[in-house]
């Protein structure tokens, strides 16, 4: 059975870095792209980055470029999301996601999805 679980959120001053990863099991996902969205409180669940597993193409909000990165490890069963500089307002849940096509900034383009991990930026 397919399934994505997310992990490395916590509470981090501004300024600092954090590393969020997803582990996915489930054959479906080697032809999929992976995607990171993330939730603010009562905000709409926004697209992040995504990236295909087979190239490792990327593709990310034009906002978020050169502070966050997101890559694939090496055994392609977990993708990161590195983000540096971080600001009270990237306080969200982040959520690992999967979709068919590629790429695609939509949610309704993604038919897995994790459960979320908190990631908390202090001023």
């Amino acid at each position: 059975q397919e399934q994505l679980v997310e992990s490395g959120g916590g509470l981090v001053q501004a300024g600092g870095s954090l590393r969020l990863s997803c582990a996915a099991s489930g054959r479906a996902f080697s032809r999929y792209a992976m995607g990171w969205f993330r939730q603010a409180p009562g905000k709409e669940r926004e697209f992040v980055a995504a990236i295909v597993w087979t190239t490792g193409r990327t593709h990310y909000v034009d906002s978020l470029k050169g502070r966050f990165a997101v890559s694939r490890g090496s055994a392609k069963n977990t993708i990161y999301l590195q983000m540096n500089s971080l600001k009270p307002e990237d306080t969200a849940v982040y959520y690992c996601a999967a979709s068919p096509r590629f790429p695609s900034s939509w949610s309704k383009d993604y038919d897995y999805w994790g459960q979320g991990t908190q990631v908390t930026v202090s001023s």
